[in-house]
């Protein structure tokens, strides 16, 4: 297990990472390929998944635990110690599950929710301004931006993993491992680019 490890954020006993967004951006593929990377550093690994509205773009969440031994794949308030935001306005959605020293890796990307298109809510003006008082470690991460600079707009999601990786302690080569398991082959290569460009943003 130790071969696979590097600084980063570890907790003592279980470390949680909520990963947060809409349906459509391939949270639930990212959340296999982070689960799949912990069951490969030889940790037990709980994962939960709430699609909610996922089929209409409505909020997704996915809940990943590892550790020597996890009991529950749920994160209480406060408890995980990484926040990903696939989505903007998710950050603020889930804010009250990172804990108090935990990192806030937020996309850039905005997703208008049929309820402000609709003229029934406002989108804030100020999200970034909010978002910076709310989370006191936050990185912003141009994940559309890595997607395309490797050749797959689809491919945010593995951009926002890499930013994870960042801050999680596993090496490079147990991540890859785990996309090449969790992949199709023919997207692997486009998929580990966007990866590595997602991985040098958050840095």
């Amino acid at each position: 297990m130790g071969s696979h490890r590097q600084p980063g954020i570890f907790a003592p006993d279980q470390t949680s990472v909520l990963l947060a967004g809409v349906g459509g951006q391939g949270i639930l593929l990212a959340s296999n390929i982070l689960a799949r990377t912990a069951l490969l550093a030889g940790f037990d690994v709980k994962t939960n998944e709430v699609h909610g509205m996922a089929q209409r773009g409505g909020s997704v969440v996915a809940e990943i635990r590892f550790g020597k031994k996890i009991h529950s794949p749920l994160i209480p308030p406060l408890g995980a110690q990484v926040l990903a935001a696939f989505e903007a306005m998710e950050a603020l959605r889930y804010a009250g599950f990172l804990s108090s020293g935990g990192q806030a890796l937020i996309s850039t990307l905005r997703i208008i929710p049929t309820s402000v298109s609709s003229g029934f809510a406002a989108y804030p003006r100020d999200l970034d301004t909010v978002l910076r008082k709310t989370f006191r470690n936050v990185r912003f991460v141009d994940a559309a931006a890595a997607a395309r600079k490797a050749g797959s707009p689809k491919a945010i999601n593995m951009a926002i993993l890499g930013a994870v990786s960042s801050v999680l302690a596993f090496e490079d080569s147990i991540w890859q491992k785990a996309i090449g398991l969790c992949v199709k082959a023919k997207f692997v290569e486009t998929n580990l680019q966007a990866f590595a460009f997602g991985k040098k943003l958050a840095a």
